[in-house]
């Protein structure tokens, strides 16, 4: 279990209160909103309205006492970027901000983010890979070049095992398991047999896995 601060209760911020809360992690919530404060009471450890351009205010909840600290402000870059500027001068462990645009990205990473989400630029991303393909259900980036699929199995793996396919030798790519009925599977066999109703986790090159599915 982590301790989170979380800065801005926008619907970004929110989702994130809910996910978290659903992890089991604790979480601090700050918003000038009294509405949005009281929309993630039920979601969040503890909540305050305040101001978090607010030196003062930043101090008293002891930022350095928490694990990470999220900016997800979204209305007001120019809040978003002194916040994140107060943190780290208070001495926050780790700074996550949220970015609308690559201009903002550059500028929250000067002022001492250690990392930047960017929710716009990542979602378009999945959106594209996802629908590049009928059989693409799922898909985490791990880098520039190398990414984890999650895919229906093509009708041409169906009834095959993973060394009869062998797609590490022809593309490069592994099975990292199965979902089957709802339930992943990772323990992957040579022997294991691909079922239509299967959804298959591969992991590889961005271009290996097209070349698979030649997308």
């Amino acid at each position: 279990m982590r301790s989170v601060l979380l800065i801005g209760l926008g619907r970004f911020g929110r989702h994130i209160a809910r996910k978290l809360n659903d992890l089991g992690h604790e979480v601090m919530a700050v918003d000038s909103d009294e509405d949005r404060v009281n929309a993630v009471l039920p979601y969040v450890t503890n909540a305050q309205i305040g101001d978090s351009t607010n030196r003062d205010l930043l101090a008293s909840l002891g930022v350095r006492n928490f694990d990470v600290c999220i900016v997800a402000i979204g209305d007001n870059f120019q809040n978003s970027l002194e916040t994140t500027d107060l943190l780290k001068e208070l001495g926050a462990r780790k700074v996550i901000a949220r970015a609308s645009r690559g201009v903002q990205e550059k500028f929250l990473l000067r002022n001492g983010a250690d990392e930047v989400v960017y929710p716009e630029k990542q979602l378009a991303a999945w959106t594209a890979i996802r629908c590049a393909s009928a059989y693409i259900l799922d898909y985490i980036e791990l880098d520039a070049n190398y990414s984890i699929f999650e895919l229906s199995v093509p009708e041409k793996w169906a009834g095959k095992s993973v060394l009869q396919l062998d797609l590490r030798k022809k593309y490069g790519i592994n099975i990292l398991g199965f979902r089957r009925n709802g339930t992943l599977d990772m323990c992957v066999l040579p022997d294991s047999i691909l079922a239509p109703e299967d959804s298959v986790l591969v992991l590889g090159p961005d271009k290996a896995v097209q070349k698979c599915l030649r997308l």
